[in-house]
């Protein structure tokens, strides 16, 4: 096989990557609520909030989120096509939701701590978290959001379900970065809440229908 069909059937194999030109809508629009909700929006705030306390050690699974949806994303774009036009539908519809919601409905929080009890590594890594990224649009959480669909696509994928170690190991990061989201005072209960139905909104969009679908045609004469 000469060069040029190499690349042919490169592309070919991997012609899914067309879904992640949806970064050039995402960043962009993000980016400009970043940059204009500062003022007037509304303040999310649950009672359950003010029980919560600031530990700062989970800024290491809150950052380990970054790379644990590169991962998953990855695997699926590598090794199962399929899943990955599930899992990406999964992520755009949530995100898509959280534009539109906080384009429509400016929201941010009031609940970062004014001063540190303690001074270490840890701290500065929050410091500088607050520093890049604004107490603003955070409703739905997008790291709860995103980190649940992953957990459903990997419960949902043959190849992980026989690897109990990889299984159990997501899953606790799973639950740990969604807890550093309110230990971390990034987000209100009410985001996580929200994050969580929203789930289950696009649930049944995107994995439920495909099982109809792929039972209906099971059934269909060869």
């Amino acid at each position: 096989m000469n060069t040029n069909n190499k690349i042919i059937a490169f592309f070919k194999k991997y012609s899914h990557a067309w879904v992640f030109l949806y970064a050039f809508i995402y960043m962009p629009w993000f980016q400009y609520l970043e940059k204009h909700i500062q003022h007037n929006y509304y303040v999310i705030h649950s009672p359950l909030d003010d029980f919560i306390p600031f530990v700062e050690y989970f800024i290491i699974p809150y950052y380990m989120w970054f790379a644990f949806i590169a991962v998953a994303v990855f695997y699926f774009f590598f090794t199962d096509k399929a899943g990955f036009y599930r899992v990406a539908s999964f992520l755009i519809i949530g995100m898509t939701a959280f534009l539109l919601i906080c384009t429509f409905f400016p929201n941010g929080l009031n609940l970062r701590p004014a001063v540190f009890a303690r001074d270490n590594f840890c701290v500065d890594l929050v410091r500088f978290l607050y520093k890049a990224d604004t107490p603003t649009n955070v409703l739905p959480s997008i790291h709860v959001f995103n980190t649940l669909g992953v957990l459903i696509a990997i419960s949902h994928s043959d190849r992980i379900r026989n690897h109990r170690f990889v299984l159990a190991f997501s899953y606790m990061l799973g639950i740990l970065i969604i807890l550093s989201t309110v230990f971390l005072k990034q987000h209100s209960v009410t985001d996580v809440i929200a994050a969580l139905a929203l789930a289950g909104i696009a649930y049944p969009f995107v994995y439920v229908s495909q099982a109809r679908k792929a039972t209906k045609f099971s059934h269909q004469p060869i």
